[in-house]
C-alpha cells in the first residue's frame, strides 16, 4: 500500500494495441508481420520504447491519482513474456507487480492480462473463464480473467478483465459473440456472489458504449455511464471520442468513481479533426513511436474501515 492506513482502491485498464514480441520464434504465423523481419518491422528497440512508456504512464498515475494502481488490467497482451519484460526491464522493477497471465484461444494470438502489487493483496486463485457460442462450442476469442484476492486490509475481491469480440465480421454476428461474452460474465459474477465474495471488478475493452443494451443482463453498476453521457471517451474514431473500455462493480463498490486517463505523452493532435487523439505505435504500416490507440481508464475507491462479509474460494 502507498501509507499505512491507506484503504483506498486505485485500479487501471489499458488495451494496450498489439503489444507483440519482436521475436519471430514467439509469434503465431498469422501476425508475422510484428516480426523484426515482417512488414511492420517491429524490432527489441521499438518493443522496448513501449515498454518504457508503458511503465512511464504507470507511474505518472501515481502523481495524478493520488497513488500507484493496485491492479492493472491489459488487453492485447501476446504472451507472458512481453509482460516479464514490461515489469522486469523498465522503471517497474523498482515495484512489486506480479502478473496473471492465460493463454487464450484468440485467433491473432491476444490475451488479457493482470498485474497486482504483491504488498497490496494475496492472490487466492485465478482462472481464464472460456466463452461459449449458443452451440456449446468454444469461441475463439479472449477468455475472461478472473482473480480473487484477498487485500492487505483483510478484504476479498475479485476482478475480471476483457476484451470482448469486436464488431468486424458484420454487426449481427459480432453482437451475437460479445453477448455471448456478457452471458458468460453474468454466470461468473453469480458465482462469484454465490461464494460470498460482494467486492467485483468487471474492467476492460467491452467493443461497445455503456448504451448498448445487452449490458441489461449484468446485475453490475456502469461506472462509465456518466462519463458516455458527457461525451468523454477511450478511443477516438472520425473525430468523435468513444467510451468502450468500461468499468462495473458490484453493489458494495458503487461508490467508486472511474476517470479517463490522458497523460500529456500519451497524447497527440489530430491532424484531420480538432483536439487531440491517443498517440498509436503504428499510423497504418508506419511506424510513429506512440502506445496504442486507446486511453487508459481509472477505478478508485475508498473504502469504509470496517463492512461484515465472509468468504469461501472462487470456484468459477
Amino acid at each position: 500500500m502507498e501509507s499505512a492506513g491507506d484503504s483506498t482502491l486505485r485500479l487501471m485498464f489499458w488495451n494496450l494495441e498489439n503489444f507483440f514480441d519482436y521475436r519471430k520464434d514467439s509469434l503465431v504465423v498469422k501476425d508475422a508481420e510484428f516480426w523484426y523481419g515482417g512488414e511492420r518491422r517491429w524490432t527489441k528497440k521499438r518493443f522496448k520504447a513501449k515498454c518504457q512508456a508503458i511503465a512511464k504512464t504507470v507511474l505518472w498515475t501515481a502523481g495524478e491519482c493520488g497513488g500507484l494502481p493496485d491492479a492493472i488490467g491489459l488487453a492485447e497482451v501476446e504472451n507472458r513474456k512481453v509482460l516479464k519484460r514490461l515489469i522486469y526491464d523498465t522503471a517497474l522493477q523498482k515495484l512489486d507487480y506480479r502478473i496473471v497471465h492465460f493463454d487464450s484461444g484468440d485467433r491473432r494470438g491476444i490475451d488479457v492480462a493482470l498485474l497486482y502489487r504483491e504488498s497490496w493483496a494475496e492472490l487466492i486463485s485465478a482462472k481464464a473463464c472460456h466463452i461459449y457460442g449458443a452451440d456449446s462450442a468454444r469461441i475463439q476469442t479472449r477468455d475472461i480473467l478472473l482473480a480473487h484476492f484477498l487485500t492487505a486490509e483483510g478484504k476479498d475481491l475479485a476482478i475480471l478483465v476483457n476484451h470482448h469480440p469486436s464488431k468486424y465480421g458484420g454487426s449481427n454476428l459480432s453482437e451475437q459473440r460479445r453477448m455471448a461474452a456478457v452471458k458468460r460474465l453474468r454466470q461468473v459474477t453469480d458465482s462469484l456472489k454465490q461464494c460470498g465474495i460482494d467486492r467485483i471488478v468487471a474492467m476492460g475493452d467491452f467493443n461497445d458504449t455503456p448504451d448498448s443494451p445487452i449490458y441489461h443482463i449484468l446485475d453490475l453498476i456502469n461506472l462509465s455511464t456518466s462519463l458516455h453521457e458527457k461525451g468523454e471517451g477511450s478511443i477516438r474514431f472520425e473525430g468523435k471520442w468513444e467510451l468502450i473500455d468500461q468499468i462495473f462493480v458490484s453493489e458494495r463498490l458503487k461508490d467508486a468513481q472511474m476517470r479517463i486517463i490522458r497523460a500529456p505523452f500519451l497524447m497527440v493532435r489530430d491532424k484531420k479533426y480538432t483536439g487531440e487523439k491517443p498517440f498509436r505505435t503504428y499510423s497504418g504500416p508506419r511506424y510513429i513511436g506512440g502506445v496504442s490507440d486507446h486511453c487508459p481508464v481509472w477505478m478508485d475507491y475508498k473504502a469504509p474501515i470496517n463492512f461484515p462479509g465472509g468468504r469461501k474460494n472462487a470456484k468459477e
